[in-house]
C-alpha cells in the first residue's frame, strides 16, 4: 500500500481549508488557518499509527513475546514499552466493581490461563461478560442480540499462547482503554463501581479489538443504549 506523500498530505490541507487562501491579507492565505487544519491532519495520522502500533503490541503480548523482545522491535527499553502499553493493575482491583463484574472477572481470568495467555485481551473480556446472567447480557438483549450467540462467537476467537505466568497477567492497550471507558461511565452516571454493562459499552466504543468485531457481527447498536442503560443496572450493585 503505498503511503500518501508530503504533496498529498499538503494539498489535502489546502483542500480541507480552501477558505484560507482567500481570507488572507494582501493577497497572503492564512498561514496559521492552513497550520491548524495541518496540525488536526497530522494528529489524525499520529493516532492511526498509535493505533497499528498497538495493534501487534496487543497481538505479541498474547503469544508470548516479551517485554524487552518488543521493546527491541520498536527501539526502545523494556521500561519504556511497558509503561507505554502495560496497564496498570491497581485501577483494576475488585473494590472498583461490582460483585457481578468481579464474577465476570473469573471467566475472564479463567479464558486467559486455559489459552496460555499472559495478557487479558478485549476478546476474554467479552467472553467474561458473556459467561453468565448480568447487567452486560440484559443490555445485549436489549439491544435486540443473543448473549449466548456472542459467547459462541468471541469462544471461537479465543486463540492458544505460550505463556506460563497464569499470576501475572496483565491487560493489552484495547482491553485498556476499554476499562477506562468503562471507568468513566460509571463516574457519569454517579457509581463508584464500574459495572457489567459499563465495560461491555466501553469494549464497543474502543472500536477496536475482537470483543469490538464480534459486537458488531452481532449488531450490537450503541445509538440505542441512551433507551436501554437504564433498565440494566437495579439488581447489579452493591
Amino acid at each position: 500500500m503505498p503511503l500518501p506523500d508530503l504533496d498529498h498530505l499538503i494539498a489535502e490541507v489546502d483542500r480541507t481549508c480552501d477558505t484560507a487562501h482567500r481570507s488572507g491579507e494582501q493577497g497572503q492565505p492564512d498561514w496559521l488557518a492552513l497550520l491548524t487544519v495541518a496540525a488536526q491532519l497530522g494528529g489524525q495520522l499520529q493516532a492511526l499509527a498509535d493505533d497499528l502500533v498497538e495493534e501487534y503490541v496487543e497481538h505479541c503480548r498474547m503469544h508470548g513475546c516479551l517485554w524487552t523482545d518488543i521493546g527491541s522491535a520498536l527501539g526502545v527499553t523494556r521500561q519504556a514499552v511497558q509503561q507505554r502499553f502495560h496497564a496498570p493493575h491497581k485501577r483494576y482491583s475488585p473494590e472498583a466493581m461490582t460483585e457481578n463484574l468481579c464474577r465476570a472477572m473469573v471467566h475472564v481470568k479463567q479464558a486467559a490461563v486455559h489459552h496460555r495467555n499472559n495478557c487479558i485481551g478485549t476478546e476474554h473480556l467479552l467472553w467474561g461478560l458473556t459467561a453468565e446472567e448480568n447487567s452486560a447480557t440484559r443490555l445485549l438483549q436489549a439491544a435486540g442480540d443473543s448473549p449466548d450467540a456472542v459467547h459462541q462467537s468471541v469462544g471461537t476467537r479465543l486463540s492458544m499462547g505460550a505463556s506460563q505466568a497464569a499470576e501475572r497477567i496483565g491487560w493489552t492497550p484495547h482491553s485498556r482503554k476499554a476499562i477506562d471507558t468503562a471507568e468513566a461511565r460509571s463516574e457519569q452516571r454517579g457509581s463508584d463501581h464500574i459495572d457489567c454493562d459499563d465495560l461491555l459499552v466501553g469494549l464497543a466504543q474502543v472500536g477496536r479489538g475482537v470483543a469490538a468485531t464480534v459486537l458488531a457481527d452481532a449488531g450490537f447498536n450503541l445509538t440505542a443504549l441512551n433507551d436501554t442503560s437504564a433498565d440494566a443496572h437495579p439488581s447489579d450493585h452493591r
